[in-house]
């Protein structure tokens, strides 16, 4: 079943789109996995964070797979979190693995996203494990030394009552590979990681990077960086659902609603010059809420970008159909 559906009139036919990007990349030149951390802003230009809990699910290790252990918490407005629940429900692991769509809102304040019991959120849940009541409680729980932010999705050990890993780029990779059969094909792992690579680099942390500019040298920079691209097919790799569609999905849907305006990401919408997104699977319909999407990331977060905290009505629909 496909996810992204063409429309590419105006732009050149034949085109793979494994060279679709105006962008020059080699992949496996650097990792996510080996940076170091560094400072949000560097000549004006954001950079973010690694993320700090990179243990592994695997059979025979510290974390090994088994039914009921491990809890996720998300947000259905956070796009990282977001690709973890699409991934789940396409392997079938909601009885395996519980989810809560338990943080709300204000994920940048000094404890990070609130739960319910803080903030009645329609469509989300108090913390069934612990009560807590902010996400921070969670990482203090499992580090009390922490010092780094408070962030979803968590992956959680109910167990050993600890995190097992916060960078959802890994946690989608375990879903898929430790639990049950495989959905994504070995043979493509080399190609889809370099694909995922330019993915997060230009597009998932590209919108960021062109919404957190604080130089004009730096905004320039990052939004001409952004969906340089025409495509002509249904799928990134082949003719088959991947990982690497998981992946750029989650910012494509949000891309019209949020980017545009938002993060000053205007230079096209995705309705008028790139594939229009249908949500027919359900795995992609059910784990996408544009009420947390717009409400969390517009009002409710990031002040100094949005100070009135008034959420644009549009666009209307938010998708166009086929």
């Amino acid at each position: 079943m496909s996810l992204v559906m063409i429309k590419s009139s105006f732009l050149p036919k034949g085109l793979r789109l494994a060279s679709l990007f105006s962008l020059s990349y080699k992949p496996h030149l650097w990792s996510r996995n080996k940076q170091p951390a560094q400072a949000p802003y560097v000549d004006g230009s954001f950079k973010r964070p690694p993320s700090s809990f990179r243990n592994f699910i695997q059979a025979g290790g510290q974390f090994p797979p088994e039914r009921d252990r491990y809890h996720l918490y998300v947000s259905y407005a956070c796009p990282w979190a977001s690709r973890t629940l699409i991934m789940r429900k396409l392997k079938g692991l909601e009885d395996i693995i519980r989810e809560f769509p338990s943080p709300s809102s204000h994920p940048n304040g000094p404890d990070g996203w609130p739960f319910a019991s803080v903030d009645p959120f329609p469509d989300a849940d108090v913390d069934p494990l612990y009560q807590s009541q902010h996400v921070k409680d969670l990482y203090l729980r499992a580090d009390p030394n922490y010092s780094g932010r408070f962030t979803v999705p968590v992956l959680w050990d109910k167990k050993a009552h600890t995190i097992v890993n916060n960078e959802s780029s890994e946690i989608i990779r375990m879903l898929n590979t430790e639990f049950n059969a495989r959905f994504l094909s070995g043979e493509l792992r080399k190609e889809i990681d370099g694909v995922n690579e330019w993915v997060y680099d230009q597009i998932n942390n590209g919108v960021y990077k062109s919404g957190f500019a604080k130089t004009p040298s730096a905004y320039r920079t990052a939004v001409t960086s952004i969906l340089r691209l025409s495509i002509d097919r249904t799928y990134l790799i082949g003719d088959r659902l991947t990982e690497a569609d998981i992946r750029l999905f989650v910012t494509i849907i949000r891309f019209d609603p949020v980017y545009v305006g938002h993060f000053k990401c205007n230079i096209r919408t995705i309705r008028h010059g790139y594939p229009n997104i249908h949500l027919q699977n359900d795995a992609f319909r059910s784990t996408t809420n544009f009420d947390h999407i717009k409400l969390t990331t517009i009002g409710r977060t990031r002040t100094y970008v949005n100070p009135s905290r008034i959420v644009p009505l549009g666009p209307i629909p938010h998708i166009e159909p086929l």
